[in-house]
Parts: C-alpha cells; sequence; structure tokens
C-alpha cells in the first residue's frame, strides 16, 4: 500500500495538470500520508475517536497537489467505514490528538474573523478543502476538493472525518456533526 501515494501523485500530474507534468517555471507543491486508525497514543497518527463509525483498522489516504496557476486540488480515500455511510471530512488547521478538537477549526484561505465560522462566506467549499463522501457497499469512500488557491506560509495540518456531510446553511454552515477519525497531513 505505500506505492499507492507515489502511483497517485504521477497520475493526478499528468491527469489533473496536465502543463504540470512537463517543465514548469511555477513551483508544485505535492503532499501525501496515509495511516491505519488506531486509538490515540502521542505517536499515532491516524486516529479514530468514534470506532463504532471508523473502526480501528480502517485506512486513510490523502493525496494533495498546489501549483499557482492551477490551484490546489486534494484527494481522500478511506476503506474500512461502515458501508452506505455519509460521512464529512475537511482540512484542519492543526494535527490530530487525543481529542478531535485539537485538530482546531477548519483551515480557510480567507479566514473568518468570527469563531467558530458558520458564515457561509467564509464556510464553504471555495474557501476550505472539503472531502464529503459516502461510503460505498464495500466501506470505501473518495472524494476530490479542488479549489483556486494554493498554500502560503499558513497550512493545513490534517484531515478530520466528520459524522454527516457538511451543512451550508447561514448558521450552520461548514458543520459536519462530531469529529469521528483525524489524519495528520503535511500540506
Amino acid at each position: 500500500m505505500r506505492l499507492l501515494p507515489a502511483l497517485a501523485a504521477a497520475a493526478a500530474l499528468t491527469a489533473f495538470f496536465p502543463s504540470v507534468a512537463s517543465a514548469s517555471t511555477s513551483p508544485v507543491h505535492v503532499a501525501t500520508a496515509h495511516g491505519t486508525f488506531t486509538a490515540y497514543a502521542p505517536s499515532a497518527h491516524a486516529v479514530t475517536y468514534r470506532p463504532d463509525l471508523v473502526p480501528v483498522g480502517a485506512r486513510a489516504h490523502v493525496f494533495s497537489l498546489s501549483a499557482a496557476h492551477a490551484g490546489t486540488s486534494t484527494t481522500l480515500v478511506v476503506t474500512g467505514l461502515r458501508p452506505g455511510r455519509a460521512y464529512g471530512a475537511h482540512a484542519h488547521a492543526q494535527p490530530c490528538g487525543a481529542t478531535g478538537d485539537a485538530a482546531g477549526p477548519h483551515f480557510q484561505h480567507v479566514p473568518d474573523p468570527v469563531k467558530p465560522s458558520t458564515d457561509p462566506a467564509y464556510a464553504n467549499p471555495r474557501n476550505e478543502i472539503w472531502l464529503d463522501f459516502t461510503a460505498d457497499r464495500l466501506g470505501t469512500g473518495f472524494a476530490r476538493s479542488t479549489v483556486d488557491w494554493t498554500f502560503d506560509a499558513r497550512r493545513p495540518r490534517s484531515v478530520v472525518v466528520h459524522e454527516t456531510h457538511t451543512h451550508t446553511d447561514p448558521g450552520h454552515a461548514g458543520t459536519a456533526g462530531a469529529r469521528l477519525a483525524c489524519l495528520d497531513v503535511d500540506f
């Protein structure tokens, strides 16, 4: 399975950004992460907080490609989940920790001055990386987000899997229920 991130990187370069695969003067940033969800331990990089919904042993893979002329494309694949269940997922500002709250708020390209952010002007899939999915009959979920911006010195540090798909209505925008699991990602 360690070959999966490398293969995904090569495929994404040519499929999502054909001009990036050729010689380019624009900086390109690639990030990959994968892990098997376990109970929290200080050295864990893939943590489940609700093993009934994200079982110990479920696996996650994240691939992100960022290029100035193309924006940022992020892909999430999760296996071993409850079949047919809807999940939300987002890039978060901090790494995983002992609780889901340790990952901090959603990473926002333009930060909302009001916390928690539930204003649709800020909490939306154009300003955040939303990766909602529904697990198939085998418990596999897949999502992709593409935004027209790239990261600066501020970068997300994890992807958190949430209890429901993400809400978009005012006062609830960006919310997706409890934080079920977290994967550290070095975006």
